[in-house]
């Protein structure tokens, strides 16, 4: 458990979730920081028989492994009208089928930003409550409002306020990994 595993709950390739998290990870400092981008991990839609017929695919196993072994995770949740996506709900559901208790002691930096003025602090409240239920414990959350105006690819978080917060957020991540 030497690494941190960081993902969006977006399966889009021009995901600003995945650019907000892929961002953050650069933050972490001395630990590794494993990036998935959940675009290249396409996963059907939950249903028992699926589980039943197909079972569990190797990705979704390979998943599961790389969440067990991290030290912590990194997510940055997408919102589509308010919650998190459909995507990131069925990666829960598929996690969840292996083993229900899959973030059972994981330390989670959990994200959230959309173009809009909440920054998706819907689909950010929803995960945390999904996250804890898994047994997953979020040391920290944040929301990126107005992506647009905030954030640049090269230079992270652009807003000086929003960007101590971040940092705040981050390092309080950090320090409970440590």
């Amino acid at each position: 458990m030497s690494y941190v595993l960081a993902f969006a709950g977006s399966n889009s390739s021009i995901s600003i979730n995945y650019k907000l998290a892929k961002y953050t990870s650069t933050l972490i400092g001395d630990t590794e920081v494993r990036l998935r981008d959940m675009s290249k991990y396409p996963f059907p839609m939950y249903s028992q028989d699926s589980e039943k017929v197909d079972g569990y695919s190797n990705s979704l196993v390979e998943f599961k492994n790389e969440i067990s072994n991290a030290k912590g995770l990194i997510i940055s949740v997408n919102e589509h009208n308010s919650y998190p996506s459909a995507y990131f709900k069925n990666v829960m559901d598929w996690l969840s089928r292996l083993d229900v208790k899959f973030l059972a002691d994981k330390k989670i930096l959990l994200m959230a930003t959309s173009n809009g003025g909440r920054g998706a602090i819907g689909a950010l409240e929803v995960a945390e409550k999904m996250i804890a239920r898994f047994q997953g414990t979020v040391v920290a959350s944040f929301s990126l409002p107005k992506y647009s105006e905030n954030f640049d690819e090269k230079k992270g978080i652009t807003d000086p306020e929003l960007a101590k917060v971040h940092a705040e957020k981050v390092s309080a991540f950090v320090a409970a990994i440590s």
